[in-house]
């Protein structure tokens, strides 16, 4: 593969919009997918990434699903990385699933949750899989074709569910891993991926439920007396449902979650900020994930039931 990189960015917000900025800057090839008011936007003026003090803008090649479909093969692209909302998922296989099929192309997923990769997996075969994960990264729109970041912005990734031997896909990933540096982005590349996408959800789990239905940031919620144990709580259910998935994280996982975003900077989760804009809560890929996982077990998680339950119902 040439060290110029020809990618599809399948959902150009928040997290998808700021990684498209650096490879633009770096010098990439990429085509952009949005919808409604932000794919206007993007047409007309182009990609605005505010990341701290710095503005960068960008004319970028956007359109819908079907504009890719009708214009593109997917083996045009080295990758398509995928940073919708889990939200969006069912949508995107329904709209590209069948396109994708027709070509080879490695899907890299950088998706909240653990049904991503294996919804994909099962529509495409597990060697085309990549997972991934955008780390210590916050990012949304704040007006149509304009989008703002914050955080290091790593990105961890490696292949599904496991590297394998002398794994086919391990020279694309060191390859990715090379231009995704040069263009700022510090990458981890991971031999079990799988477990590493557990223990983001540890941490989403804690946070994003309880924090959209509370109103209160990160720090807020670990530093409280009472909700700091539901936090707790929350991720230690996650750690228990792991066992579904054979990944089997242990107390030692449970601890530094819990310290490691204890610590952190006050967060404003992006589930939290889904609901203050009425946007679709990614409920179902976080606390939903673990509740599916624990009934297979045949475990109780009356944390994450709970929050669940009243989030649910104040949506309703």
């Amino acid at each position: 593969m040439a060290s110029k990189l020809r990618l599809l960015i399948v959902g150009a917000g928040g997290i998808g919009g700021y990684y498209a900025a650096r490879l633009l800057h770096a010098g990439h090839d990429l085509v952009l997918t949005a919808r409604g008011a932000h794919l206007e936007a993007l047409r007309e003026r182009g990609l605005t990434v505010q990341y701290g003090e710095e503005v960068w803008s960008f004319p970028v090649q956007a359109m819908d699903h079907s504009g890719v479909v009708s214009r593109y093969r997917p083996d045009d692209f080295d990758v398509v990385v995928v940073t919708l909302k889990s939200t969006a998922k069912e949508a995107m296989l329904e709209e590209l699933g069948p396109w994708l099929g027709h070509g080879k192309v490695p899907v890299l997923s950088l998706q909240n949750g653990v049904d991503n990769e294996p919804a994909l997996a099962s529509l495409l075969g597990e060697q085309r899989i990549l997972g991934g994960l955008a780390v210590r990264i916050g990012g949304h729109i704040v007006q149509p074709g304009v989008v703002e970041a914050e955080g290091p912005a790593q990105i961890v990734m490696g292949e599904w569910p496991l590297a394998a031997a002398l794994d086919a896909r391990r020279p694309l990933l060191l390859q990715l891993q090379t231009e995704l540096e040069a263009a700022g982005i510090p990458t981890t590349v991971s031999d079990n991926i799988r477990y590493e996408l557990w223990r983001k959800l540890v941490i989403n789990n804690g946070v994003n439920p309880l924090s959209a239905l509370t109103g209160l940031d990160t720090r807020s919620l670990t530093h409280h007396p009472e909700f700091q144990k539901m936090v707790h709580g929350m991720m230690a259910e996650t750690v228990a449902a792991s066992k579904a998935d054979d990944v089997n994280l242990g107390p030692e996982d449970l601890d530094e979650m819990f310290d490691l975003i204890s610590n952190f900077n006050a967060i404003k989760t992006s589930m939290l900020v889904d609901k203050e804009k009425g946007r679709p809560l990614e409920l179902d890929s976080i606390a939903g994930a673990v509740l599916r996982r624990c009934d297979r077990l045949g475990i109780e998680a009356p944390y994450t039931m709970t929050v669940n339950a009243l989030l649910s119902h104040s949506r309703d």
